[in-house]
């Protein structure tokens, strides 16, 4: 039911059927019902008829806004997935150039790496397509079954501490978070040359925060453009959440990636 047609039977309805109630008084109840008795029966009425009509309106427009959210965050939810189709096309076309080259040149080594990017690369690619936006898979377990596979594939060890409640973000913020998660991980496979990783995220009364922590290499913050190891990537999603992103590192300190924001 559309908005205009709420609108309409919010002005007709309430009118045709009060309106026809003090016809019918007037017209046949004038000499049966005081006008005192009249008029405590038109106010319990009009309340009556008031709390009916406004409660079904509100239900239809509630039902109606939970539908068009639902659709927004499908469409957030199927934008990203062309934007990680299209970013693997890319990288993997990237990665097999470079790798022909290496082989031409009978860099063995460098080639296994770049192997190996590929299939980093298609892993993470897969498990973010194969996931139905219908199944009712928790936030909590998609981040540990994609950190497990990450772990698996990289020989990286994570701990991870999650303490989320069921149904804490939306559909769409979740898309964010969790491309926040795989772009520092990233980062983490290609530079940091970490043995471990802590992962936490948890919420507190009216604010979550969620911290990547490695102990690798690190790097100087100050030295590096904001176009390097995804850094700008990571900020365009926190300012879509409305977070706050911060990343400390020191050489051969590892580096703490921290977002916060608040609900």
């Amino acid at each position: 039911m559309s908005y205009r047609t709420l609108k309409i039977f919010s002005i007709i309805i309430p009118t045709l059927l009060i309106g026809g109630f003090e016809f019918i008084r007037h017209s046949t109840l004038l000499h049966k019902l005081s006008m005192t008795a009249g008029n405590y029966l038109i106010t319990i009425l009009t309340f009556m008829i008031s709390f009916a009509f406004s409660t079904w309106m509100f239900h239809m427009i509630d039902q109606k806004n939970k539908k068009i959210t639902k659709e927004k965050e499908m469409r957030a939810i199927y934008e990203e997935r062309e934007r990680l189709a299209k970013e693997l096309h890319d990288s993997i076309a990237q990665t097999l150039f470079l790798l022909k080259v290496q082989l031409k040149k009978r860099k063995i080594d460098e080639a296994q790496a770049l192997v190996n990017s590929i299939d980093t690369h298609v892993r993470q690619a897969i498990f973010n397509l194969r996931i139905n936006p219908e199944e009712h898979v928790s936030f909590t377990e998609r981040i540990e079954n994609w950190l497990g596979d990450w772990s698996t594939v990289t020989g990286t060890d994570v701990k991870i501490d999650i303490q989320l409640p069921p149904s804490y973000f939306t559909a769409a913020e979740e898309v964010q978070l969790f491309g926040v998660i795989q772009e520092a991980f990233a980062n983490i496979r290609k530079h940091s040359e970490s043995t471990c990783v802590n992962f936490q995220f948890k919420t507190a009364q009216h604010h979550w925060e969620m911290s990547i922590e490695d102990n690798g290499k690190g790097f100087i913050t100050g030295n590096v453009p904001s176009n390097k190891y995804g850094l700008s990537m990571l900020k365009e999603r926190a300012d879509r959440l409305n977070a706050v992103l911060d990343i400390l590192s020191k050489e051969n300190l590892g580096t703490k990636v921290i977002l916060k924001g608040g609900k």
